[in-house]
């Protein structure tokens, strides 16, 4: 049976976005990211990351470097917390820069849900009782083309983002807030 999960955007939600992170030595983390994550893991909800890597396409570093930071994470935030993530997605492309390889117009870096989308098939996910937390606008339109609910965390880009008038995106400070909201919201009806 479909279960509602938490997208999280990786820059800015759940590590600073220092711009263009291909190293490790570039990860800060993000106060109270991995306690809220642990907090999403013993609500029972899945954990996703989904994070839009142009610097792939662009040739600034390579996916097995994408890989090696997710792996970073994962231990840190296990290490730290108790956290744990059920799974990393990431879209290597740009439509406009970048080598050929990666140079595409694709379905999943976000505004378009793709990740999100493949998501749901590969681990069961009920998208209409899923949230997704982001940053940026392209994260919020994303969770809504999956028909997902939004929350946009003024951590990262998002100090600086305004929502559409009318949106149905909520705001929060930061992750720690936007898994408080949603847990209380959890057991009440969407809308």
């Amino acid at each position: 049976m479909p279960r509602p999960a938490l997208f999280l955007d990786r820059d800015g939600v759940v590590i600073d976005d220092t711009h263009y992170i291909g190293a490790i030595e570039q990860v800060k983390w993000i106060p109270g990211a991995a306690a809220a994550v642990r907090k999403a893991n013993e609500a029972g909800l899945p954990v996703v990351v989904v994070s839009n890597q142009s610097g792939v396409a662009r040739g600034l570093f390579a996916e097995s470097d994408v890989e090696t930071i997710h792996e970073h994470i994962r231990e840190h935030f296990l290490a730290e917390a108790g956290a744990t993530f059920d799974r990393f997605y990431y879209c290597p492309h740009h439509e406009i820069e970048g080598s050929e390889r990666y140079r595409i117009l694709c379905e999943c870096r976000k505004p378009k849900p793709g990740m999100l989308l493949r998501a749901a098939r590969e681990l069961d996910l009920d998208l209409s009782a899923s949230w997704m937390v982001g940053d940026r606008l392209g994260d919020v339109q994303a969770g809504l083309a999956a028909g997902c609910r939004v929350i946009l965390v003024r951590t990262g880009y998002g100090k600086n983002v305004e929502l559409p008038e009318g949106s149905p995106a909520m705001v929060c400070a930061d992750l720690t807030e936007a898994v408080n909201t949603i847990l209380a919201r959890s057991s009440t009806p969407r809308g």
